[in-house]
């Protein structure tokens, strides 16, 4: 079993940063993908950036150029620096934690951070 815990969302102005963190406790695979995912209800969905063992990362179009994602796997930390922010990223943002076995794909997710883009 895997828990997350996030912290780091908040209220902020369009052009703004905001740092989210994702603490990782329990049992760990020995190979696994961290990263965030944003939703809100009625919406599908979408990957934000996610990040392997090994360091290869992932980041949604939207994204790219302003959001990095970077981990800290002596401390089972993920975290997510949000530069240039707009009104369209505004929306609920979930840790996750997954690995896959022979038997299918094992994943974990965070209770959820909102973060707020005013224009």
């Amino acid at each position: 079993q895997v828990q997350l815990v996030e912290s780091g969302g908040g209220l902020v102005q369009a052009g703004g940063s905001l740092r989210l963190s994702c603490k990782a406790s329990g049992t760990f695979f020995s190979m696994f993908t961290m990263g965030w995912y944003r939703h809100t209800p009625g919406k599908q969905r979408e990957l934000v950036a996610t990040i392997t063992s090994g360091g290869s990362t992932n980041y949604a179009d939207s994204v790219k150029g302003r959001f990095t994602i970077s981990r800290d796997n002596a401390k089972n930390t993920c975290e997510l620096q949000m530069n240039s922010l707009k009104p369209e990223d505004t929306d609920v943002y979930y840790c996750t934690y997954y690995y896959h076995t022979a038997y299918g794909t094992r994943d974990y997710w965070g209770q959820g951070t909102q973060v707020t883009v005013s224009s």
